[in-house]
């Protein structure tokens, strides 16, 4: 990934799913609980079809394009554009851009981020993890995790 990592953190580093996650603005930080995530993406990069029951979800992408999916719809969505997936309405995307895709991630309730803090761990570097191919035990884990976190999963990663 030719993505750039982070110079200097000013937020918590987590590995999260293959991915370098930094909690920039954490929801408990204000009265209407806003939290915004900064997410750095390989290639290919996809989490499962799902339904957040709670919160909107905002992706502003910073860098890279991804296909993004809501709702049986399907666009790509470039640096500097902003996409909603609603609450209730089932959504995903795939990193579409070689060097990888860099986004922020807004929401408001604490339920994603909440999930992000209880799956991933702290990040040993500003960089991605080592990759690693998702077992049943590991996906069973995601998916009881997001559902005590307001998030349905309900189907596959976009292939």
């Amino acid at each position: 990934m030719n993505m750039h990592a982070p110079a200097a953190t000013s937020g918590e580093l987590f590995w999260f799913k293959g991915t370098l996650v930094n909690v920039r603005l954490s929801w408990n930080a204000g009265e209407d609980r806003v939290s915004v995530v900064e997410h750095y993406m390989p290639y290919g990069e996809s989490p499962p079809l799902h339904i957040h029951r709670n919160e909107d979800e905002v992706f502003h992408i910073l860098e890279g394009s991804m296909l993004i999916h809501i709702d049986g719809k399907q666009s790509i969505a470039h640096a500097g554009e902003t996409v909603l997936a609603p609450k209730g309405k089932p959504h995903s995307f795939r990193v579409e851009s070689p060097e990888g895709a860099r986004c922020l991630t807004i929401t408001s309730g604490g339920d994603f981020e909440t999930m992000i803090r209880e799956m991933g761990e702290p990040a040993l570097s500003a960089g991605l993890p080592p990759p690693v191919e998702p077992t049943p035990a590991m996906i069973a884990a995601l998916t009881e995790a997001c559902a005590r976190n307001g998030i349905d999963i309900i189907g596959a990663p976009l292939s």
